[in-house]
Parts: structure tokens; sequence; C-alpha cells
């Protein structure tokens, strides 16, 4: 069961989907005279609005879990707190049972009887998450909105429990309980250490249970680790009764047997797999050129960790069986993620290639520590093949992932590389910088309103290509392109028309994704008398905003290292000619590079510009030399040319 991921047998809970009732309206907390009066909170003096209760209700056997919040709006700013959004993961989980309320000043209430949209929301680089949302009526100033709703999760993914403690805003109250499943052993910590004042959560009568008071608001950032790891919370771990190791060296030598054993039995297949490298390989083909066709062949595999759930009407259609060995999913041609990915272990060991399962954690939502003994964390599966003295760490179970190359939530985390001994610890690389990269070549016109006009090619390679074309493997052409052109509408910090004019490749693991689009930027030239003013950094948008903020409360973090690389050739008017060319910098801190030069060639200006990001991780203290290193890319992408308007030659 564990090559789908930690399941327990069905009780039939996500049957609730469908059956998402509201809590009864009479659950409502009592209206406090004291939080209607209230204008300001003394520990959160500048707040626009804090939570005055917060309750979440966790219900492990069932998988499901009633969220309650009551916030106070206390200033304009506050107001926006009227429009609410839930997140959640569609493929995984459900929100229903929603119940909303306005309560005014007065102390009279507006029931909120209107439309529950449903939008997409994107929480990180490739992580894209939808979302409940809806706008409560009547909110002003001193009113306070609550709302409630369940939070169902389909079977299984109950596993990844946890209670989140800091919100956004100031919480003067807050409980959460928690029924554990009853098919585990369950262990609980703080990593983060628990808010002030908070004493630790304690079962009382089968439940566990936490209050706390005044818990401060979270401070969110640009370019910090995962929300999640930062907070105060409470890990919930499910143990198997098999592995009640309580030191983490003994506890994963335990786990790593346990795990090599099952992925050794799902291989052990020799007889059909090698019947299978013949159909796949030529007798001549190099150790490398067969891997690299049995690592393109396992990708064809139907793979069904990604795509949408099904309702339970086509899942009977299908009617799809567990795999029980490689060879079903060979057969069937179709699996689950880790399933796809032991195939391709089956395969190489076949074709004659050393090869390793390897366990790992991901890097997006959580960092792992071995010693909290969370197997949940151990979340995905690699394959680690052996050409020679060189090691290849590869991921065909994650589509669009190039040969070579993991997806970036795989790469720099420990991972357990398994064996019959319980296996070891090792580090998975993180690809260069070169290796991922954003190109842009853009051939434009200035015209003489100041607009630009022309032709832009961007080519995204390695992780740049692949969390793009993962992220749009399940959209159409029409949401594909829309999704390109707002890139480069998020890259240029001005009002553009931009047009896709080819069909990019996006079924290609290996090939970069490229993009061509014909670009007006109008207005991007300032007239002053007889010159224009022409700013240089085109696609400096997303550098606008980095870091331009005096202190830093959280340590920097990069989901990956690329590098972004600028080349920019703009025609002048005929007559007009650049009389004044900007000094650019060159400035290299190691963890970033940045270099920039622009020239006047034959009356068309030339403006390279390249970026690059070599660093996951750096600790707060050296944010003021990051804070500077990103002003210095502000300020080159701030300046200007001098263009001078001459009079056009005469025609002969």
């Amino acid at each position: 069961m564990f090559l789908r991921c930690l399941t327990i047998r069905s009780v039939g809970a996500f049957a609730l989907c469908a059956v998402c009732s509201a809590v009864n309206a009479e659950d409502w907390e009592p209206i406090v005279p004291e939080e209607l009066s209230m204008t300001r909170e003394p520990k959160a003096p500048t707040a626009p609005a804090i939570y005055l209760y917060r309750q979440v209700d966790r219900d492990d056997s069932v998988h499901e879990e009633i969220v309650y919040e009551r916030i106070k709006i206390l200033t304009e700013e506050g107001r926006k707190y009227a429009d609410v959004e839930i997140p959640y993961d569609k493929s995984t989980e459900h929100v229903g049972g929603i119940q909303a309320r306005t309560i005014r000043p007065n102390g009279s209430i507006v029931n909120f009887a209107g439309t529950v949209f449903e939008k997409p929301i994107v929480k990180g680089r490739g992580v894209k998450l939808l979302a409940k949302t809806f706008t409560l009526p009547d909110v002003q100033v001193g009113s306070i909105v609550e709302y409630r709703y369940r939070h169902v999760l389909q079977s299984g993914y109950v596993f990844d429990s946890r209670w989140i403690l800091n919100e956004e805003l100031f919480i003067k109250h807050a409980k959460y309980s928690l029924r554990a499943s009853d098919y585990y052993m369950l262990r609980y910590s703080w990593p983060a250490g628990l808010p002030e004042g908070t004493k630790p959560p304690h079962d009382e009568r089968g439940r566990v249970r936490l209050e706390t008071h005044d818990v401060p608001a979270f401070a969110s950032e640009d370019h910090m680790p995962p929300e999640n790891e930062l907070k105060s919370r409470v890990d919930f771990i499910y143990i198997d009764d098999s592995n009640r190791e309580k030191e983490p060296v003994a506890f994963w030598k335990k786990f790593g047997k346990q795990r090599y054993k099952t992925v050794d039995d799902f291989v052990d297949k020799p007889r059909v797999m090698k019947q299978a490298v013949a159909e796949i390989v030529d007798a001549a083909d190099s150790s490398e050129v067969k891997l690299r066709k049995l690592y393109a062949r396992a990708q064809q595999i139907r793979n069904l960790s990604y795509e949408r759930r099904k309702t339970e009407q086509e899942e009977k259609r299908e009617a799809q069986k567990e795999a029980t060995d490689v060879g079903d999913v060979w057969k069937r041609g179709y699996g689950y993620r880790f399933e796809v990915t032991w195939l391709f272990l089956a395969l190489a060991r076949a074709a004659g290639i050393e090869a390793d399962p390897v366990l790992v954690p991901t890097r997006d939502t959580h960092f792992f520590n071995e010693h909290t003994m969370n197997p949940t964390q151990i979340n995905s599966a690699i394959v680690i093949a052996k050409l020679g003295d060189k090691e290849l760490f590869l991921d065909p179970g994650v589509p669009f992932t190039p040969f070579g190359m993991l997806p970036w939530h795989e790469t720099a985390v420990r991972g357990l590389r398994l064996n019959k001994d319980g296996g070891v610890w090792i580090a998975t690389p993180a690809p260069a910088s070169s290796d991922s990269r954003i190109i842009r070549k853009a051939k434009l016109r200035l015209t003489s309103a100041g607009s630009l006009e022309g032709t832009v090619q961007i080519t995204y390679t390695g992780l740049e290509a692949l969390w793009r074309r993962f992220e749009e493997r399940d959209d159409d052409e029409a949401d594909r392109k829309q999704f390109l052109e707002e890139q480069v509408q998020g890259d240029i910090p001005s009002g553009i028309e931009v047009k896709l004019t080819n069909n990019p490749n996006w079924n290609s693991a290996d090939d970069p994704l490229v993009a061509e689009y014909d670009l007006k930027v109008p207005g991007w030239a300032s007239a002053a008398g007889q010159r224009a003013l022409l700013t240089i950094g085109l696609f400096g948008n997303r550098e606008k905003h980095t870091f331009e903020h005096a202190g830093r409360v959280h340590p920097l973090y990069f989901s990956i290292l690329y590098k972004s690389e600028d080349d920019i050739t703009i025609e002048l008017p005929a007559g007009a000619q650049a009389s004044s060319l900007p000094q650019l910098h060159n400035t290299n801190v190691k963890v970033f590079e940045y270099s920039a030069a622009i020239e006047d060639k034959n009356g068309s200006l030339h403006i390279k510009r390249d970026l690059t990001i070599n660093t996951l991780l750096l600790e707060r203290k050296f944010y003021s030399q990051v804070r500077d290193f990103f002003q210095t890319v502000r300020t080159d992408d701030e300046q200007q040319v001098v263009i001078s308007r001459g009079k056009p030659p005469a025609r002969r």
C-alpha cells in the first residue's frame, strides 16, 4: 500500500464529499458586548483586524475537520477580510458546508446568502491550489465577520495532519482538538515551539486538545521558506505498530528495512522485465543510451497520480486494479507515481545497470527533520543509477522531468537510499543555475510616439521548463496561451500588449520550452522636449520590489537555482540617436551574480542583462548584503538612455 501513499482501509468517509452538510446555526459562538465595542487590540495596536476566536476540530477517523473563525474589523484596511479565501487541493480535498454572517457594530446580524466561487491560486513556484471564495455583506469598521466550513480529506491523506497556530492576524483565543485514527499509534510534537504561555497539547477523553491565547500575527515575506515550516504548529505523526522505535537511528533503520522489502518484492519480476527491455532497447546501445530509452519509456506510462480525481461512476467504468508488482504496471500501462518510478528501477536492473531505490522528502511545504521520526514526510521516490563512476539521480514518476534532473522540490534534500540493512542517508543534488535558464531575446523598434513594438522569444530550460509544463499539464491550448502571456506581463513593469504566436512543445521532458510573442509596450520612452528618455530595465518587474524592506524576519529561500539572460535590441526612429548611455554594473557576490551592458550600434540599442541565483537558503543575518545586491539591480533597471530627436536624413 505504501506504493501509492500511506493509506488505511476505507471507511467510506470520502463519500461525505457529496453530503457535506453545514453545522447547525445554533452552534455560532455567543456575541459578547466587549467584542462589539472593541476599537483596538493593545497587544496588536496596528492590526487592521484580529481573530477574536478560532476553533479547529479534526477527526482523522472520518477524514474531516470543521473550522470556525470570528474576525473583528478594526480599520478601513481590515475590511478586506470580508473577502474570504479558503485554499485546498482539489485532488485530495473538498470544502463544503460553508456558513457565514456579518455582525454589525450594533449587534444586528446579516447572514451570508451569496454565491461561493472557486478560483485557482498560486502559493509558490509551480504550486497551484484552488480556493473557495465569497464576500460577506455589509462589512464596516467595527463589524465582526464569522464563518465556518467542513474540510473533508480523501482516505489516506489524513496522515499529513497538523494544527497551524500562527495566522496572518493576531489571535486572541483559539481551541484545537483532534480525534486520532483508530488504525495507527499517534505521536505528536511541536518542532517550531508553541506560542508563549501555551500549554502543550494533552489527551482528554480520547481527544487531543490545545488552547492558546494572544498569538502574534505571522509575518509573511517574499522568498521565505514554506510558511508552515516557520509557524508554530503541532504535527501529528501516525506510527505503524510494526515500528515502535523511539530513537531516530533505530527508527529509520527499521523503516528502511521494511520499505526495502516492500520495494524489492514489487520490482522482483526479472523475466517480465527482461522481455520489456528487449522491446525498448537495442543490444548495441551503450548503457547510457539504454538508460535514456528506459527512462523515456517509463515516462510514457499513464501516471494516475497526476490525473484529476474521478467520480465514483468513472472509477467503476474504468475498473482500474491495484498493481501488485511491476509486471502489472507494465502490462496494464498505468500506475501511480511510485509505481512508475519502481518500474523504471526494475527495467534498469534488467538491462544490467546498477540502480538503487531512494525515498526522499520534498521541500515545497516542509523541511524534513529525521529526528521527528515522521515517515509521512518521506513522500516521494527516485532512482540512483550508476554509469561507470557517475551516479545519476532520476525521477520518471513526475511528468516532464528531464533525464538526469529531479523536480525542484526533490533537489537538495536528504533521502534514504534503501538496502537490505535499512539504507543510508544521502543528499540529492541541486542542478547548477546554468541548467535552468530563462532566455529572453527581443527585437524591438522605438516608435516616434515612444512605444516599443516587435517580437520576443523566451526559452525556458531545465527546471524552469519543467515546472511550467507540469503546472499546465491538464490545461487546454487557450489556458496555456494565457499562462505564457501572463508570464510576460509579469516581467514588464508597464501595461503591455502581448500575443503568443507559436505553438510551444508542451509534451517533451528534455527539450526547452520555447515561446514566441508579438509585443507592444505603449509609452515606454517619455518625451522631454527634443529628447526622449528610455528606461533600460524592460524585463525587470519581478526584481522591482524584491527585498526593498529595511528589515527581515525570516531566512531567505529560493526554490531553485536559475539564471535569466536578456538580450534586447531596440531600433531607434530615423534620425534619432543615443546621446547619453548610462554606466551599468557588474556585481558578483558568489551566491548572486549580475551583469549588464548597453551599447549603441548603428542606430540601435543593444542591451544585455544577466541575473544568476546560486543559493537556495540564506540566514537572515545576510539580508543587508542581499538587499544591497538587488538595489544595484533595481538602480540599473531604472537608468535611462537619453535619445536625441534629430531630423531624419534627406532622401536621395
